[in-house]
């Protein structure tokens, strides 16, 4: 019986079920394959129909939120390349000629259904630093409530980074985890998440719900194309970031009829990644152990390493005796042992540098009378908001 339960629950991940969301803001990302029509330009036509369902979900009230590539594959077409170049000049040039095309087509095919568009370009440095993730936020909300469509894409033009590791994907879902996006929809050349290459192995079977946590998916995705960067390996681990704020996340294909509307409405197409309090907080500790610039440190005691690393306890002030570099409350830092010099952890820290300073080596206790008034914060980082690095 056991055994034919277990069968039941593997076997589910493959049947067509009927989704229930409940959505009033929704991310959805298209990709360089799908808006340059595989390398032969800006393919008009599709971006004029898939502005076209956006719009019918603008007038239900969805506030929608895109976020497109297609910049440094359109400077490459417009400058006639055989291939997207691996020189990082050339990079920057390529997305620099592109954007312009980019962002004209879409403010054209969203303008005749009478929606306004904006242009927002980010860098992960941009959402990494708290002040500016403010900032950024408080810009995208103002947007949503004037009704203004915004157009995010990665500002490939000025940052090494972004072109070096980063892809849409991932920028994305920190995009829905920052305005509490309740769907992201990646839009992609396949149909979904299968359990082998379709094209090699006619067998292979689409997934059609799985957890966005679930180990194995790592395994058998994909890597990136000839004009993209992405790849289904970084939709699934952009999946994984979007599930850190509890967005549940639809890989599946741009090409299909009406997909945008259908996704939304519930119908089982593509991949449903799915999220939950217990993958929420698995998601959140393997963001911040990938996080790639800290804001300041942390150094501890060996009684306080020994609670992070053997008891999985948070880090109390009492256990910081130095605190280095300027952070704001809320930034991400590592975590240093004092005697070994070793970052044993990384995360987010409930205080400013200035603060931690003054409250580190203290009991909570004396908190109070520190800061001359109630203090609730009792943890400088609280272990849900703490990765081990060791």
């Amino acid at each position: 019986m056991a055994g034919d339960m277990e069968k039941t629950t593997e076997e589910a991940r493959f049947i067509k079920q009927t989704r229930n969301f409940d959505i009033q803001r929704v991310i959805v990302k298209i990709g360089s394959s799908l808006l340059t029509n595989n390398g032969r330009g800006l393919d008009r036509t599709a971006i004029y129909e898939w502005a076209k369902q956006i719009a019918k979900l603008h007038k239900q009230g969805v506030e929608v939120l895109l976020v497109s590539s297609g910049a440094v594959a359109e400077g490459v077409v417009r400058m006639n390349l055989d291939e997207r170049p691996k020189k990082l000049a050339a990079l920057q040039a390529c997305a620099s000629i592109g954007q312009m095309g980019l962002i004209e087509t879409w403010w054209s095919a969203l303008i005749q259904h009478g929606i306004q568009s904006s242009q927002l370009l980010l860098t992960h440095d941009d959402l990494s630093n708290r002040s500016r993730y403010l900032n950024t936020t408080g810009a995208l909300t103002q947007l949503l409530e004037w009704r203004v469509l915004p157009v995010i894409n990665e500002n490939d033009t000025i940052t090494i980074d972004e072109i070096k590791f980063g892809d849409n994907d991932t920028l994305g879902a920190m995009a829905a985890a920052m305005v509490n996006a309740d769907l992201y929809i990646i839009l992609t050349d396949q149909e979904g998440v299968f359990t082998d290459n379709p094209r090699d192995n006619p067998d292979a079977k689409m997934i059609r719900q799985e957890r966005a946590m679930a180990d194995y998916l790592f395994d058998i995705a994909g890597d990136g194309g000839k004009l993209g960067r992405g790849g289904m390996l970084t939709k699934i681990r952009a999946g994984r970031l979007a599930a850190m704020g509890g967005c549940p996340t639809v890989i599946v294909s741009g090409a299909i009829d009406d997909v945008i509307t259908r996704v939304v409405s519930g119908e089982a197409v593509g991949t449903l990644l799915t999220t939950n309090d217990e993958d929420k907080i698995i998601a959140r500790k393997q963001w911040l152990a990938a996080h790639l610039r800290m804001s300041g440190s942390l150094v501890v005691d060996a009684g306080a390493a020994k609670a992070l690393t053997e008891h999985n306890r948070s880090l109390l002030p009492v256990g910081v005796v130095e605190v280095r570099g300027g952070f704001d409350e809320g930034d991400v830092v590592e975590i240093i042992h004092q005697d070994t010099g070793e970052r044993i952890a990384v995360g987010q820290v409930n205080f400013s540098s200035h603060d931690a300073r003054r409250v580190a080596r203290e009991r909570t206790e004396h908190f109070d009378k520190i800061f001359g008034s109630n203090e609730e914060r009792v943890v400088m980082v609280h272990r849900d908001n703490l990765a081990l690095t060791v």
